[in-house]
């Protein structure tokens, strides 16, 4: 099975390089991966010690920055390399200045695995959530290289589980820990034989909690907002967006304003929303705010944390979508009631938050308008859900310190 994985992963490196030639996001996987050794060799010396951290993309790197961040403060002779798979974290993040080289993580053949860890020689090895590559997890195991799982989220439909999946396990004994984030995942590799596991929950607490001592002030909102009911729709696609409508354009809330923050910041589409609602609105790209305006949609990125700073009710979007919901702690660490649509079942802390009742499902228009219509009239209502929500988020602090506790013990007996 092994050369089988060998030989496809082979002929991907093949493909991919041919399709990057019609397909942009493509090209950037393709270029950015020839930059990864030559950025590697400038910016790690020989004699350096370095920690290495790797993230599938955007979102994984949320959860591990409060770690890294963490790692930067309390070794600061470390150098630091951060790591990306999809050109969607790499770009957004490519100047991040929480470390010293942002790198591609390079095509998993047996070559690349012992040139790349040659060049990053860590310490420690950190892989965020998921992301098993089999030839590079041999490389750190044969170099005796200490690597650990944070965060890490295991599923019965994974490889590691099937009949079939035993090459793909032994992979997994590469890792010194797995820092994962609740009881069934550390219960399914258990099963396997697999016991240096402990529950530290999620790092994306820690990240989002600490949104809260940031300045979440946007002057242009301030008017907007003043004296008034606020519902903020985050991250939503076309398919929430044709529900929202239809409930802003029925509704009868004299002191309600909301502000739709599209997840893609497409010009046809926000044309398209634009033109459904039938009252006035105004989107950031314009300037400043119409006086009568009764919805403000954000046509712009990088400010949606703190548009749900002024939030009495969020609803999250993705979750009338195939791929389902997006980020439902955000907008909970301010402890404001949730709205999500009815796909949903593959976020954890999302169907947590609804068997709490801090999040409530709608499953129509009608459920939508029934929701939001009394979290809208009813305060004590609002507040109580708003509780439920800001101490959920309380209750699930402290992974990254138990996580950094376990590396400084490592890096100790190293040193």
């Amino acid at each position: 099975m092994k050369y089988l994985y060998n030989f496809a992963i082979y002929l991907l490196g093949i493909v991919v390089q041919i399709l990057a030639i019609f397909n942009k996001k493509l090209a950037l996987f393709v270029n950015g991966r020839k930059e990864t050794f030559p950025k590697l060799l400038s910016a790690i010396g020989p004699d350096d010690k370095s920690i290495w951290m790797h993230c599938a993309s955007l979102g994984e790197f949320e959860q591990g920055r409060p770690l890294l961040e963490a790692l930067r403060k309390s070794r600061p002779n470390y150098k630091i390399i951060l790591s990306f798979f999809s050109p969607s974290g790499y770009e957004v993040r490519k100047d991040y200045e929480g470390a010293d080289v942002v790198v591609y993580l390079p095509i998993d053949t047996a070559s690349n695995g012992r040139k790349f860890i040659e060049l990053a020689h860590p310490e420690i090895a950190i892989f965020v959530k998921y992301e098993f590559w089999p030839n590079i997890l041999s490389v750190l195991r044969k170099k005796s290289i200490k690597t650990i799982l944070v965060s890490g989220i295991f599923r019965e439909d994974q490889l590691f589980f099937k009949p079939y999946g035993g090459w793909m396990k032994k992979s997994l004994r590469s890792f010194s820990h797995f820092f994962v984030q609740n009881e069934s995942s550390q219960t399914l590799i258990e099963n396997i034989g697999i016991t240096n596991v402990s529950i530290s929950g999620d790092t994306r607490f820690d990240r989002v909690a600490s949104i809260l001592e940031q300045n979440n002030t946007l002057d242009f909102l301030e008017d907007f907002v003043k004296d008034q009911t606020v519902l903020v729709a985050g991250s939503t696609w076309p398919t929430d967006e044709l529900h929202l409508v239809n409930f802003i354009n029925k509704n009868s809330h004299k002191n309600l304003r909301c502000i739709i923050a599209p997840h893609n910041i497409n010009p046809k589409e926000i044309l398209k929303l634009q033109k459904a609602l039938n009252c006035t609105t105004s989107m950031y790209s314009e300037g400043a705010l119409k006086k009568d305006a009764k919805v403000f949609i954000a046509d712009t990125v990088g400010i949606l944390t703190k548009i749900y700073s002024y939030a009495d009710i969020a609803y999250i979007g993705g979750g009338f979508d195939k791929e389902g919901v997006h980020n439902v702690l955000e907008p909970a660490v301010f402890g404001i009631p949730l709205v999500i649509g009815p796909i949903y079942e593959k976020f954890e802390e999302a169907k947590e938050l609804v068997q709490l009742k801090g999040c409530l499902v709608a499953h129509s228009d009608t459920d939508l308008s029934n929701h939001l219509s009394k979290l809208i009239e009813k305060e004590t209502y609002r507040d109580q859900l708003g509780e439920i929500t800001k101490t959920y988020i309380k209750n699930h602090l402290g992974a990254t310190k138990t996580i950094l506790d376990y590396i400084e013990d490592q890096l100790a007996d190293i040193s």
